[in-house]
């Protein structure tokens, strides 16, 4: 008798880990999924400014119209609601290469820099784009938390038994890493 005692007791524990374990998890993950919502919510704020930005760069920059339509290619594919969300992130990084390649090309017209509208379309763009860094430091966070519980014991198990996946960070380019030549600038 007390040996089936002691057994339930051990297997009520157990049961209570795993449902720790487990729950968990399931948190983590929901917090990957609040956090790419809120990133969500900044990147289509990005992407309602994108149009506005290339109809007034267009009166201005006739021959840059690959460019724009590059960014306007990417810009479809990140706002995809039916792209895997490592899909989405991949297009994001590289319309946001696009766009800053476009703030590089913008120099080169006087006119358009000193435009009211464009002006007021990229002081709320780089609102947006602290907004979205500080968006994305939210959900490389979470998803670091939830990596950490996939591979690390007694977790692991747990993950594995359920199908708990790693998640991919929000990265930055390996060409956008290194620091500008800000001589180069001045030439």
């Amino acid at each position: 008798m007390v040996g089936l005692i002691v057994v339930l007791g051990i297997a009520v524990v157990l049961g209570l880990a795993l449902l720790g374990i487990y729950n968990g998890l399931v948190g983590k993950r929901n917090r990957i999924q609040e956090a790419f919502s809120t990133i969500d919510v900044m990147l289509k704020k990005r992407y309602d400014l994108i149009p506005n930005m290339v109809a007034t760069v267009k009166q201005y920059m006739t021959h840059e119209a690959e460019t724009l339509t590059r960014i306007a290619g990417l810009r479809t594919r990140a706002m995809d609601p039916n792209a895997p969300m490592d899909d989405r992130i991949r297009a994001d990084n590289e319309m946001m290469k696009g766009l800053r390649g476009l703030m590089v090309q913008v120099e080169a017209y006087p006119d358009l820099k000193a435009n009211e509208n464009f002006m007021h379309l990229q002081r709320t763009l780089n609102e947006v784009e602290e907004q979205l860094s500080a968006a994305r430091r939210a959900f490389n966070a979470a998803v670091l938390e939830m990596n950490n519980a996939v591979e690390m014991f007694p977790s692991n198990i747990v993950a594995g038994m359920f199908n708990f996946k790693r998640h991919e960070m929000f990265e930055i380019p390996e060409a956008e890493r290194v620091a500008p030549n800000v001589k180069s600038l001045f030439a």
